[in-house]
């Protein structure tokens, strides 16, 4: 999965950059409200519930703005009802992307979509001639505090397939399912989790070699996520460690 580590790497700064202004909040509580609505408003009998909440946690979302979108999710408040449309592309490079939303308006978001993909060197793809290339996963991100053989052992106890080393910390992937109970483990053992959440990751994977390509598919990604209906964007790019430096 060295290729998702690498897009995982990029993506994590981003996330960073986008908390600091505020973004990440606006869309962690889109994403709280429409998984109440869609499931109801108990973590415990809610999994999706649950991974947005402490999704929205992690990323320091006060939590009475968290309840309020739960309860705007129920219909305790007045809210927007969301429809969830994960749109398929390419970047420049043939670089495969999936795209997902939350949006009030099918119409104008996917217009706005198609609008942004092709004016930045990408194109709109019809359903499916993406989405093959990419499996829904699990991931918990470890300090690098943690020891990296006793992160994996209590990992691989409680469903890991897999430890990557993202550089600032390690990042355990596993099943969707078996997230939040590697969650409790890792910190039942005094681990400090910095996020979970889940992820679709490619098996596919398109090099990109030179930095001038790498920028253009980044500046795409940057100019869809800025974008208030686009919640998350998943990539099939795989970049060379030089690459990535020079983008560092």
């Amino acid at each position: 999965m060295s290729g998702h580590s690498k897009w995982a790497t990029i993506k994590h700064k981003k996330g960073a950059a986008d908390a600091k202004r505020g973004k990440l909040f606006a869309k962690l509580i889109k994403q709280v409200e429409v998984a109440a609505r869609q499931g109801g408003g108990d973590p415990e009998s809610n999994p999706t519930l649950r991974t947005m909440f402490q999704k929205a946690r992690d990323n320091s979302v006060p939590l009475d703005t968290i309840e309020r979108a739960v309860k705007r999710g129920t219909g305790e408040l007045e809210g927007v009802n969301y429809e969830s449309i994960t749109y398929e592309g390419y970047a420049p490079g043939g670089v495969a992307l999936l795209i997902e939303t939350l949006s009030d308006n099918r119409n104008r978001t996917g217009s706005e979509i198609r609008s942004l993909l092709s004016k930045n060197g990408g194109s709109l793809a019809e359903p499916g001639a993406v989405s093959w290339q990419f499996e829904r996963k699990g991931y918990v991100n470890v300090s690098k505090a943690a020891d990296e053989d006793d992160v994996m052992m209590i990992g691989l106890d409680n469903g890991a397939e897999d430890l990557q080393d993202l550089g600032d910390f390690w990042q355990v992937t596993c099943e969707p399912t078996d997230m939040h109970g590697l969650r409790d483990a890792l910190e039942g053992a005094e681990f400090e989790v910095l996020e979970s959440d889940t992820t679709m990751m490619a098996s596919n994977l398109v090099p990109i070699t030179d930095v001038e390509g790498a920028n253009a598919v980044i500046r795409l990604t940057d100019v869809l996520d800025d974008h208030d209906d686009v919640q998350d964007i998943h990539s099939n790019i795989d970049l060379s460690d030089d690459v990535l430096a020079d983008l560092s």
